[in-house]
């Protein structure tokens, strides 16, 4: 597995944390203009399946901008968007309510690891050494 699985959060308990340490970020905004220092949270929104936004945010957050903490996706989260969540450097996901938890986590077990880099292993699986 993975050496950064993402943690699947059930919509249900997961809540909306409105500490001055978590940051909403609308699927719309520039994470580059963004005051990063003592931010432990980012909430990137999916507000539909088929808005692949946040994504690039994600990946803007960890490989740009070098941001450590917790990058977590909200919204229309379905299970067949996980493995690229995890690839583009989120650490958690709300599943959507109709997501089936149990499912969610053979899928991010699919695969052990991927040729390519990604937000957190920039280096290719077979990389010049």
């Amino acid at each position: 597995m993975s050496s950064h699985p993402i943690k699947l959060l059930d919509a249900r308990s997961a809540g909306t944390d409105t500490s001055a340490h978590v940051i909403v970020l609308a699927n719309d905004a520039d994470p580059r203009e963004l005051k990063l220092d003592g931010i432990e949270r980012i909430d990137l929104h999916f507000p539909k399946f088929t808005d692949g936004r946040a994504f690039s945010q994600a990946f803007l957050l960890r490989r740009r901008l070098g941001f450590r903490g917790e990058i977590r996706a909200t919204g229309d989260v379905l299970i067949d968007q996980l493995q690229q969540m995890q690839r583009c450097g989120f650490d958690a996901a709300v599943l959507r309510s109709d997501q089936n938890h149990d499912l969610a986590e053979r899928q991010l077990e699919r695969y052990e690891a991927f040729y390519q880099g990604d937000a957190r292993a920039p280096e290719p699986h077979f990389g010049v050494a």
